[in-house]
């Protein structure tokens, strides 16, 4: 695989981290590669990505949102 000189790198504007052991449990969000705050399900990473500038976020799109140590669907330990 080759990359082109001119090619720029584009990190996804969303990462939600792994579950966090807690009462209750939390994945902590990134946004434009800054630690946004903790989320305790879809609406506040929806909430968090809107407070940084981020809309229409579309859970499915690897290019938006990566989700580390579990899907969308994993909010528990």
């Amino acid at each position: 695989m080759t990359n082109d000189a001119g090619e720029a790198f584009h990190p996804t504007p969303v990462v939600v981290l792994g579950v966090v052991p807690g009462d209750p449990p939390y994945r902590m969000v990134e946004v434009n590669g800054v630690l946004a705050g903790p989320a305790h399900d879809m609406v506040d990473v929806i909430r968090l990505a809107r407070q940084a500038g981020v809309s229409g976020i579309d859970f499915d799109d690897p290019a938006v949102v990566r989700w580390v140590g579990g899907g969308k669907y994993k909010w528990v330990p």
